[in-house]
Formats: C-alpha cells, sequence, structure tokens
C-alpha cells in the first residue's frame, strides 16, 4: 500500500544480490531512504540509490536464498523507528525491534512488535475543547521505573482537542486524542535519518557530572555537547563508556552497542539491570534503552543503528529531558560504510572509506544539541562516541574527521592504560572545548575556584610529563629540588586524583563535591612541599615522608563525602610540617 494514498503499490523485481547490495527494477515511485520489504520473507531494506528503473537497496538482514527474479515490496515511506511505551528497560536491534520479551524476532523479516496484550496506563492532562500546539504534552503513560513517557502534540498538528480518552490501560497503538482533526497515538514512527524538530537550539552550559574524576576537574562536557573517545585495543573504551552510562546524570541513557562484541554487550546488559540506580533507587536498566547491533549481526545494520539511537534520544528529548547517546564504536559504523560502498562501485577515498564519511560523522554528532523544544521544555542530547582506530592509528581518517566536529576529546592512552592507571585519558592528547563555559557554570554555583584549580593541575601535569624524559635520562637525584617537587605533585595528581577503580564501591563514582576536595587537597600538600624545599629541606626527605592516607582517600570515603578527605589533607601536612 501506497503511504500517502492508501492505493496498492506494484512490487519489483530482483536484479542483482551481492551481500547487503540488492537491485531492483522498479518503474514506480519511490525516494531515496525509502523502505522495502525483500523476497517472501519481507527482509527489511532502505532506498540507497536510483538511475533511471533500477533501484537499489541495502539490506539490514542475511540475504541468503534471496535470487535475482524474487518480487520485493516498496514500502512507500522511509526507514522509521517505532516509538512509544516500552522503549526504557528493553534490547532492541538497530532497527529498534524488541531482542527480548519473544522469539518471533529471530525470523527472518519479523517486525518483532513484542509481546502481544499488554496495556499501558495513560493518565490525561488535558480535557476536551482545550487549545493545544505543537509539541505539548497531552498526558502520560505509566512505566515501571521513574521516568514517564509523555504523549506530545505531533509536530505540525496544532487546535482544539476534540476527543481524549479517560485514565485507564490502552494497548500500545491505541489513538488517545484527536486534535484539530488528527489522530494522536500512544505511539509515532519517525524516519530515522530526520531530525526531530525543535523551537530553538541553545548554546550548551550546564556540564553533565560523569563521577569520573578526569574528566569532570580536566575535561568536562556540556549537556548537549559532543565526544570522541579515542583508543587502541586494551586501552579501556568500553569500561569508561559503561562507567559514563552507569553514573552520569542524565535522565535516559541511549547505549549503541555498534559492531562490538557479544560478550560486551552482554556483560553491560547485565550489568545494567543489576546496578541501582543512585538518583532513584531503581534498577539503571529503567531508565536506558539498549540497542545491540553486535559484530555477529547483519552488518548494514550497525549502519542504522546509530540514526534508531540519536532517533530515540530526541524522542526523550522532546519530553523535556536530558539524555545522553553513547555509540560504541563509530569505527564499526564507519567499516559498514566501506563496505556497502566497495560493493556498489563507488570511487574509494582515503583508506577504502568512501568520499562522503566525513559528512556522515558530521551529519550523526549533529543530532546532539541543547534546544528548547516545541512544547517550550527545555532539553538536551549528548552524543558520545567511541573510536577504535586501527593500530592505534590516530592519524586514520575515521578519528581525524571525528576530531573536527566534536567538543570534547577523551584520548585514551596504551601507556597508562598498561600501567593500570584507569580511566587511561592522557591529558596531554585531550580536550574540552566547554571549558571554559563549564567555568562560568561553576562560578555562578558558588565554585569560582574550579577554573583556577582545573588550570593548575593541567600544569603541574605538563610540567611533571617534561621532566620524566629527563629522570629516565639522567635520574631523579639530578634535578634540582624544585623540579623534583614537580615530579613528586605529577605523581600525586595522578594516584591521588585522576586515578579511579570502576570495582571500588566508593570510588567507581565521584561527586562533584569530594572530586574538588581531592584536587584542592593535593594541591594544598604539593604547595607546602615547595614552600619547605625553599626553606632549605631536602627533596629526598620530602619524598620519603608519608603520603598514604591523601592516596587512599579516594576510596575510603563516601562518594559524596569531602570532610573525610580534608581529615586525610591535614594528616599529611602534620607529617610534613615534622620536616621542618
Amino acid at each position: 500500500m501506497d503511504a500517502v494514498t492508501g492505493s496498492p503499490r506494484a512490487d519489483a523485481r530482483i536484479l542483482r544480490v551481492a551481500g547487503p547490495l540488492v537491485e531492483l527494477e522498479y518503474t514506480g515511485d519511490t525516494a531515496m531512504n525509502d523502505l522495502v520489504s525483500l523476497g517472501e520473507a519481507g527482509l527489511p531494506g532502505e532506498v540507497v540509490a536510483i538511475t533511471d528503473d533500477v533501484v537499489t537497496a541495502q539490506a539490514y538482514e542475511y540475504t541468503g536464498g534471496l535470487a535475482p527474479g524474487h518480487r520485493a515490496r516498496p514500502q512507500g515511506g522511509p526507514l522509521s523507528a517505532h516509538l512509544g511505551p516500552g522503549l526504557l528497560g528493553g534490547i532492541f536491534d538497530g532497527l529498534l525491534r524488541p531482542l527480548s520479551g519473544g522469539e518471533d524476532w529471530l525470523l527472518p523479516g519479523s517486525g518483532g512488535s513484542g509481546p502481544e496484550g499488554r496495556t499501558w496506563s495513560f493518565s490525561p492532562s488535558v480535557a476536551a475543547g482545550d487549545q493545544v500546539t505543537e509539541g505539548q504534552v497531552l498526558g502520560e503513560v505509566r512505566e515501571a521505573g521513574p521516568v514517564w513517557t509523555r504523549i506530545l502534540v505531533p509536530p505540525g498538528c496544532a487546535g482544539p482537542v476534540q476527543e481524549i480518552v479517560q485514565e485507564g490501560g490502552y494497548p500500545r497503538d491505541s489513538v488517545l486524542a484527536v486534535v484539530g482533526g488528527a489522530q494522536v497515538r500512544m505511539t509515532t514512527d519517525w524516519p530515522i535519518r530526520r531530525p526531530r524538530p525543535v523551537r530553538e537550539r541553545l548554546d550548551a552550559r550546564q556540564a553533565l557530572n560523569t563521577g569520573q574524576r578526569v574528566i569532570d576537574l580536566l575535561f568536562p562536557v556540556a549537556r548537549g555537547s559532543t565526544v570522541a573517545v579515542p583508543g587502541g585495543f586494551g586501552t579501556g573504551k568500553t569500561m569508561l563508556l559503561q562507567q559514563i552510562a552507569k553514573w552520569c546524570d542524565a535522565d535516559v541513557i541511549v547505549y549503541v552497542g555498534c559492531g562490538e562484541r557479544g560478550n560486551e554487550m552482554a556483560d553491560v546488559i547485565v550489568e545494567l539491570s543489576e546496578l541501582v540506580d543512585p538518583r532513584t533507587g531503581g534498577r539503571l536498566a529503567e531508565r536506558t534503552v539498549v540497542i545491540a547491533n553486535t559484530s555477529n549481526m547483519p552488518m548494514m545494520a550497525r549502519e542504522a543503528s546509530i540514526y534508531t539511537g540519536a532517533t530515540v534520544a530526541e524522542y526523550f528529548r522532546d519530553m523535556g529531558r536530558d539524555v545522553v547517546v553513547i555509540a560504541d564504536s563509530t569505527s564499526r559504523w564507519a567499516e559498514a560504510l566501506r563496505e556497502f560502498a566497495s560493493r556498489t562501485g563507488a570511487l574509494p577515498a582515503e583508506e577504502g572509506y568512501p568520499a562522503g564519511l566525513a559528512s556522515a560523522i558530521a551529519a550523526f554528532y549533529e543530532r546532539a544539541g541543547a534546544v528548547t523544544t516545541l512544547g517550550g521544555d527545555l532539553g538536551s542530547v549528548t552524543v558520545i562516541g567511541a573510536v577504535s582506530p586501527p593500530g592505534a592509528d590516530m592519524a586514520e581518517p575515521v578519528t581525524a574527521h571525528t576530531e573536527r566536529f566534536v567538543r570534547c576529546l577523551w584520548t585514551l592512552d596504551r601507556e597508562l592504560a598498561y600501567a593500570r592507571r584507569y580511566p587511561a585519558i592522557s591529558w596531554a592528547g585531550s580536550f574540552s572545548r566547554d571549558a571554559d563555559t563549564i567555568a562560568a557554570g561553576h562560578a555562578e554555583a558558588e565554585d569560582p575556584a574550579w577554573q583556577g584549580r582545573r588550570a593548575e593541575i593541567s600544569a603541574l601535569l605538563a610540567e611533571a610529563d617534561r621532566l620524566t624524559d629527563l629522570v629516565d635520562l639522567i635520574g631523579i637525584t639530578a634535578l634540582p629540588d624544585q623540579e623534583r617537587i614537580s615530579v613528586l605533585g605529577g605523581q600525586l595528581v595522578r594516584e591521588g586524583v585522576l586515578q579511579q577503580s570502576a570495582l571500588s564501591d566508593q570510588d567507581a563514582y565521584c561527586g562533584p563535591e569530594k572530586a574538588s576536595a581531592l584536587a584542592e587537597a593535593v594541591l594544598t600538600v604539593v604547595a607546602r612541599c615547595r614552600e619547605l624545599a625553599e626553606a632549605g629541606v631536602p627533596a629526598g626527605s620530602i619524598e620519603e615522608a608519608d603520603f598514604g592516607p591523601l592516596l587512599r582517600a579516594r576510596e575510603e570515603f563516601d562518594p559524596h563525602d569531602s570532610a573525610g578527605v580534608a581529615l586525610r589533607r591535614d594528616a599529611v601536612l602534620a607529617v610534613l610540617q615534622e620536616l621542618m
């Protein structure tokens, strides 16, 4: 059936099948990105090229058994995500088909609609006769977790509420209201490649607290900003992204496992289902949407999965939520682009990637942003994408292009990872373009010392790194006392502040108060060490002092306990005072 007119659409005939590439002979009306059903099984595909009467589609399932001469049925509309209640706490594939709640999703061409017969409790917030505008809340659907799904007036729709159902339970696709002659259902379909409209895009100003000190202190990210996390094998990308998914203070997490190993995705799902949400006391999975498109799943579904994740995030953003999209990893998505481009015979660019790679990466990260929604609420989508450069080559195309389009870069360092200093974020190879804006926010929140503290830590680390090469050549004892204190200060910052244990109940997450207290404590101790060196105390005696209480403070106290950190600082200062 034609999506616009409702009239039957003519079938197409398959001409060629080459892996995920399927060429069709079709003389009817179709458009780029339209959905097409392939073969008797109805495998989903998407139109990616149209030349005269030959339509090229990319298939999102295994095409074994599909052959020339088989029929295909254009659907007359773009590839869309089915949005509504039931997303939170769910596990889906790259086309947003549920991977739990039944086995029908295993069948080729299955729509994966989930369990039948379930009803959802709807509570209206407007009455018949009320005037509403696009984006306004009509009511809420109660879900098990802390985040309820809000039913909004669709974009482009406004007018009087002619009908609205009473409070009660309704099936997922029920019509809940009639606004200006248009039906409003509990669910809605939205093309995954089309950004959802907003009233206004805003400058990102408020920090996203991740609970990871090296990020929150040195390379902070604003709500609605973009981050790339490049790193070679074994540097801890997945672990870092999992920590952010667990502990960041967003309302909703959309975790996209794009081409990663199945065991890693299984670990993510198990941990999210078991972890208690520190904000609500419930399960963290109740405010998380997992899109799992692992390495053993059809390759081209990876290409759609990150757009599906962005569409889901925008759906919750329009409800006035702060959403974080975690894509692990965009390199596997780019590999899918390269694979399909090679099958179409497109002229390859650098390292075989298609010439439009940079534009595709930019289009994905542009889905992030802090906005005023159509309904007048404030919401945001923050995008964090992992990059897996082959052989840790940071100059390869995906990494190089991604760095151009993101606001923050958290580069993972192999040497730090092999020294077991996690998170292994390189302070020399990372940056945050949001730092100045976030510093202004900290000043307004009565922490004006944040920017100076960040600058002091960065300078101390840079000086310690510079001296490390000299120490390797001539030894620590050949350095002047003040430079030896700089080396000592760099070690205290790395081990007492930046290093963090994901396996510690006290240290896996660190609140802003404790992070500031640890940084301030280390800087105070280093300043006291410099005073002692200037007063003539030998650097060797200072280095032999017991700094253990300060280094252990991060794992000894509650994630929000700054008072305990101050006590450990005072204990170390007392030890240093005895050196006078």
